[in-house]
């Protein structure tokens, strides 16, 4: 399929989503900087989102639209984003309306069956989960499918994702694109790591306190090495508290080890995040499936390779298309414990090898584009014109 670049579409793009700054996370981070990239290329983006506390609003290259909804995916924001969408139907209809993830997806299920709702062009992005929870019962799968026919341009961030979603969605392959994910802008220079001081060996994670990201797995691996090893390294563990008490049973776990230091630093803002980055010496984010949910590529890999970090992972979903096993990290099947407190004790001993693989890193999380993406996702294929 052939994609023509246009300077400015001739009519406005609406990008509609419940995750949005100041939401920090994968998906928030991916509907930014696709508003961002889409308003550099020329075209007229206004952002609807959720609700944000008073003074947290940035300056954007594009309108914002904050809709009274906490940008949940329960019944209630379905219901608040529908009475929106109803709302400015008219200025929808001729229009190109952009849903990044599931939440605003839910919405449209519905109302896809009312003509006067449906945008002039409706573009998608799945990243992974939602595809697992979009077809497991007959109802959504089929209005999953319905909504994805009456899409002109689907996209995912991975060929694992893409190739997951058309096995489930079979009308997705003739308009299925890749727009993988990319550094936020303001990673675009990264200085050169400094020589750091002799010290402790630190190994750092980034995300949010969930089973799916493995920071458990992590830590018990980490507790396989021998004394003398675990005396000579931190944990340390960025990320803000999820429902449940899998905090607890990381500090729990982490108490039984009077030998290896363990930080819990909870949430850090992304623009204070860098000086973590910077102290730290191995970034690990040992991600697991955890019931419908999957890791379908994980920004954070570019951010910490972005830093010079080697990183240590689990080879799943579409994480080796975000890390090079053997090149600017080591990939780990799940479940092989000892393996993967091998991969930590090599990187630990070998600092050539870190510095190697940092470098190979930095080029590597720099190869994708947010404007590239923008193109084309939203460039009008030459017989549409």
């Amino acid at each position: 399929m052939s994609v023509t670049s246009i300077a400015k579409p001739a009519s406005p793009l609406f990008l509609i989503t419940h995750e949005f700054y100041p939401v920090s996370g994968g998906i928030a981070t991916f509907a930014e900087e696709m508003a961002k990239a889409s308003a550099e290329l020329g075209y007229d983006v206004e952002v609807w989102a959720q609700s944000a506390p008073i003074g947290m609003e940035k300056k954007w290259p594009f309108r914002i639209k904050r809709m009274p909804l906490k940008g949940t995916h329960d019944l209630i924001c379905q219901i608040r984003l529908a009475w929106q969408l109803v709302a400015y139907r008219r200025e929808l209809r001729h229009a190109t309306v952009y849903l990044p993830e599931p939440g605003p997806m839910l919405t449209m299920m519905l109302l896809q069956f009312f003509r006067a709702f449906r945008p002039k062009r409706l573009v998608l992005t799945f990243h992974g989960s939602e595809i697992l929870n979009f077809s497991k019962s007959p109802l959504r799968r089929w209005l999953a499918g319905r909504l994805i026919r009456h899409a002109d341009r689907i996209s995912t961030l991975t060929t694992y994702t893409q190739e997951l979603l058309i096995e489930r969605f079979p009308h997705a392959a003739d308009k299925s694109f890749l727009t993988p994910g990319a550094l936020r802008t303001d990673f675009a220079v990264v200085p050169e790591r400094a020589t750091r001081s002799q010290g402790k060996t630190v190994i750092l994670t980034v995300g949010r306190l969930h089973p799916r990201k493995g920071q458990l797995i992590t830590l018990k691996a980490l507790q396989m090495l021998p004394d003398e090893v675990r005396s000579g390294i931190e944990y340390w563990i960025v990320g803000g508290r999820n429902k449940g008490n899998y905090e607890e049973l990381l500090r729990n776990q982490a108490a039984r080890d009077p030998v290896l230091k363990v930080r819990f630093f909870g949430n850090i803002p992304d623009e204070e995040l860098a000086e973590v980055y910077e102290r730290a010496d191995i970034f690990a984010l040992t991600s697991v499936p955890h019931g419908q949910s999957i890791e379908g590529f994980g920004l954070v890999y570019l951010e910490a390779a972005a830093h010079a970090l080697p990183i240590v992972a689990h080879n799943i979903g579409g994480v080796s298309e975000a890390v090079r096993d053997g090149e600017s990290g080591v990939l780990v099947t799940p479940g092989r414990p000892a393996e993967l407190a091998a991969a930590f004790e090599k990187l630990i001993h070998d600092a050539p090898l870190r510095r190697s693989m940092g470098e190979s890193g930095q080029e590597w999380a720099k190869r994708n584009c947010w404007q590239e993406n923008a193109s084309t996702l939203f460039a009008r294929t030459a017989d549409a014109e």
